[in-house]
């Protein structure tokens, strides 16, 4: 089963991205795998597209025997799509040893599309061996082991300005509470009006509360945060993007 949960939004709902996959799928954590390839959401949809549209007559023994031909700098780019996504439906270790093969010597335009693939693959493989569904899950930024990516703001009301205090104090305020969850802070950055984040956070966390507490904590030393606050795991945001979302739902 491949999952993807590509989030964009003000965040309300107070949930953890793991009890959702339980209430709704029964996928238990021990089953779940993620993608940590960065891999745009574009990109995905049109690998989710091609794979349901491919009208294949091939068999299994006629896949592999024109495994090779991925490799063929002639062969065209939407056909060699079209073979990547065929063997990746095979369960069978020779076609995931191929597109990993081809991982290392990619046309530069399929390497995220391969990379998906040999997701597929492995997820074959890995439920056919262990007689059991197993979840693969997806997003835009990627993740790593149990956890996913997210870009996240704070801002402040009416577009006031951040102080030299209120950036330390945001700082100072993830270092203390992401360590505590098992989540890591990669990047942070400053921008007049508002904080872009790039964390790591397992799927058990709520995020609501997670980031809630963290808002509520830089407000009691100053007063200067709103209490929403964006979270995506499709991309990182430009300023312009961020700017204009704040626009869109009236908070400048």
């Amino acid at each position: 089963m491949w999952v993807s949960l590509n989030k964009g939004k003000m965040e309300r709902d107070g949930i953890s991205i793991y009890e959702k996959l339980q209430e709704y799928l029964g996928i238990r954590e021990d089953s779940i795998s993620i993608l940590e390839e960065n891999i745009d959401t574009d990109i995905q949809l049109e690998y989710f597209q091609h794979s349901r549209n491919l009208n294949s007559f091939k068999t299994e023994e006629e896949i592999i025997r024109d495994k090779d031909i991925i490799f063929d700098m002639q062969l065209p780019i939407d056909e060699k799509k079209s073979a990547l996504i065929e063997l990746a439906s095979l369960n069978n270790v020779e076609a995931y040893r191929t597109i990993e093969k081809y991982l290392h010597q990619p046309n530069i335009k399929l390497y995220k599309w391969a990379c998906m693939a040999l997701q597929e693959s492995k997820l074959k493989l890995e439920s056919n061996l262990l007689d059991e569904s197993k979840a693969l899950i997806s997003t835009g930024l990627g993740g790593k082991g149990l956890k996913l990516r997210y870009f996240i703001v704070l801002f402040t009301p009416d577009g006031e300005k951040l102080s030299q205090y209120n950036a330390q104090t945001i700082r100072k305020e993830l270092n203390f509470y992401l360590p505590r969850c098992g989540a890591e802070l990669e990047d942070i950055l400053f921008e007049k009006s508002f904080a872009s984040i790039l964390a790591i956070i397992p799927l058990k966390v709520d995020l609501q509360e997670l980031f809630r507490k963290i808002i509520k904590e830089c407000n009691d030393l100053g007063d200067f945060l709103y209490d929403d606050f964006i979270i995506t795991n499709m991309k990182a945001m430009s300023v312009d993007e961020i700017t204009e979302l704040l626009c869109i739902n009236n908070i400048y």
